[in-house]
């Protein structure tokens, strides 16, 4: 081969490079959360990332960044309008800020158990929430993971809604989180969550509540002597798209997406699940009283004391949503 038709090859080869590197570039994505890297809902998304990955081909490569390491919950949320991240999992509580409808799965007692809460998540109604949803910002919302059912400590153990009267108890200074301790007669009452346990110790309040998860990362069952398994508000997660990405997949990757997300959900809620029911055994062993109760006392003194509509919330949803099997 001559010098010319070498340097010809050559050149041929290049150019034909630089048309196909377009094609072959990979889509960098990054998914951020603001949970421990040991947590169900970072482990569950490095897979959903890697899984992603695979069934497109290697076109998307996806970085998971746990631990607030982009932002504070109501940063990445508001990252996926600005561009500044692609994927987010986090309570619908943050959506709702935008579209208060979507925050009707904080009212009290509206699920049974997280049975019900992903049955909710495979709903009509859901359907219609996320649409709404995305109609108003352009996010899209994948799949719903099963957080935990906050339930409560205390002092003193009671079994009904009227044996939650006169008692201090620490909640969240949010309606829906105050809604069932005022409907009982309680004294609910803000404190930092990073005071939480220093206020229960030295009896700035008598109770407080959380999922089971949290009352043991948070050693909350050091200060207390009793758990009631209220479940008066069944938490999740939701894993979210930014329009900026959404808009732009084709029909075939949008399935791939939503597919994996919802493994991903279905995988996560599975642990949460599991740990929850070994928790009650092992709480018992370190000499805790764990209590069922009267549920549909609270469930009554919350629908007297704070109806649905109270909350900004459309009776017709949650009747829909309380109906769901």
């Amino acid at each position: 081969m001559t010098p010319t038709k070498t340097l010809m090859s050559t050149v041929l080869a290049a150019a034909a490079l630089l048309v196909a590197g377009p094609v072959l570039a990979q889509t960098k994505l990054k998914w951020a959360h603001v949970y421990e890297t040991s947590e169900p809902y970072h482990t569950e998304s490095v897979w959903a990332a890697e899984e992603i990955k695979k069934r497109t081909g290697g076109k998307f490569e996806i970085q998971v960044f746990p631990a607030s390491s982009l932002g504070k919950e109501t940063d990445i949320n508001q990252g996926l309008q600005l561009g500044t991240v692609d994927m987010i999992i986090s309570g619908p509580s943050f959506a709702a800020r935008s579209y208060p409808r979507i925050g009707i799965a904080y009212y009290p007692f509206i699920f049974r158990d997280g049975e019900h809460l992903l049955a909710y998540s495979k709903s009509a109604v859901f359907k219609e929430i996320i649409d709404g949803f995305r109609t108003k910002t352009g996010i899209q919302i994948l799949s719903y993971t099963y957080y935990g059912a906050r339930h409560t400590t205390s002092q003193k153990q009671f079994t009904d809604c009227a044996g939650m009267k006169g008692i201090k108890i620490r909640v969240p200074d949010v309606p829906a989180y105050r809604a069932t301790p005022e409907s009982c007669g309680a004294n609910p009452t803000p404190i930092a969550f990073a005071e939480v346990y220093l206020a229960l110790q030295n009896g700035t309040v008598d109770a407080q509540e959380n999922p089971l998860t949290t009352i043991e990362a948070k050693k909350f069952f050091e200060v207390q002597k009793h758990i009631m398994l209220t479940g008066h508000i069944v938490d999740g997660l939701t894993t979210q798209v930014a329009p900026h990405v959404w808009n732009k997949l084709s029909d075939g990757d949008k399935k791939i997406f939503t597919d994996v997300a919802l493994e991903a959900a279905a995988r996560a809620s599975a642990m949460i699940k599991k740990r929850e029911a070994e928790l009650v055994d092992e709480f018992r062993k370190k000499g805790l009283g764990v209590h069922a109760v009267n549920r549909q006392s609270f469930v009554d003194a919350v629908l007297k004391a704070k109806p649905v509509e109270s909350l900004g919330y459309d009776k017709k949803d949650y009747d829909r949503i309380v109906a769901i099997k």
